[in-house]
């Protein structure tokens, strides 16, 4: 397959990375993508690089050592300053959890900014299991750009809408409890997951925040426009006076979700 070419294609932060998974991994580093916003709506002032990787083995200490410690000096702290580097978010799966049947993906390697502590104090990343990474694989097999030769994103698992409405339904529990102090990741996230499990399709932020903003009653669209707006870099959001709007939307929100079929 021919690599497409993507909107980072001379970026020094993503070609830094490719490098160290490609030194890192050599011939085990079976397929790169690049993911998220970068491919989807663009990136916005505060988006993450998005990249899912594909392995042929599951990693060992050293390989986990030298990954985290690569990617801490390569990442921005969050929240990034522009024009900056970008945090970075990676996921490594390995090509064996990925053809396993009925079971939810295991990331063989996970590294965000959230984790930059738990690196810096000595503690790496292993493997680790979670529903949202099925939403993630099932997106990027639609929308997931090649960064190496042969990393056609149709041999990504295919996530049927069952899974996803399940991974859906798992992963709200934990994204609930981050309201306080995240609430415009946790609304706008909500506003995906009404989209996907009334479409069965997958938007960006802005997009699926527009497409509920014209269905839900003028307080809580004010509130979830507020979100979208800062996601886009309009305004800096301070959500300290505004708890009980975010509740509001985010019980709101879940009612749109939980009266779908």
């Amino acid at each position: 397959m021919t690599r497409a070419p993507h909107p980072l294609e001379n970026d020094r932060q993503l070609l830094a990375t490719v490098a160290l998974l490609q030194q890192t991994l050599g011939h085990d580093l079976q397929a790169l993508y690049l993911h998220g916003s970068a491919v989807g709506a663009g990136l916005q002032p505060q988006s993450d690089i998005d990249l899912l990787a594909v392995v042929g083995h599951s990693l060992n200490l050293a390989q986990r050592r030298v990954l985290s410690t690569g990617l801490l000096q390569i990442s921005a702290r969050h929240p990034a300053v522009a024009p900056g580097p970008r945090c970075l978010e990676l996921l490594v799966f390995s090509q064996a959890d990925l053809e396993e049947p009925g079971v939810a993906p295991r990331a063989e390697l996970v590294y965000g900014e959230w984790l930059r502590d738990d690196v810096e104090n000595g503690k790496l990343p292993m493997p680790h299991g979670d529903p949202e990474y099925a939403l993630l694989l099932a997106q990027a097999r639609h929308q997931a750009l090649p960064l190496l030769p042969g990393s056609d994103p149709l041999r990504l698992p295919e996530i049927s809408p069952q899974q996803v409405r399940q991974a859906m339904s798992q992963a709200l529990p934990a994204l609930l409890q981050g309201l306080h102090g995240d609430e415009r990741n946790v609304l706008l996230t909500l506003a995906r997951i009404w989209r996907t499990a009334c479409c069965e399709d997958f938007l960006d932020k802005e997009r699926a925040a527009a497409w509920a903003i014209a269905q839900l009653p003028t307080p809580q669209a004010r509130t979830l426009d507020y979100a979208r707006r800062a996601y886009l870099g309009q305004l800096i959001d301070d959500w300290s006076e505004q708890q009980v709007q975010a509740r509001q939307l985010m019980e709101h929100l879940l009612g749109c979700i939980g009266e779908l079929p």
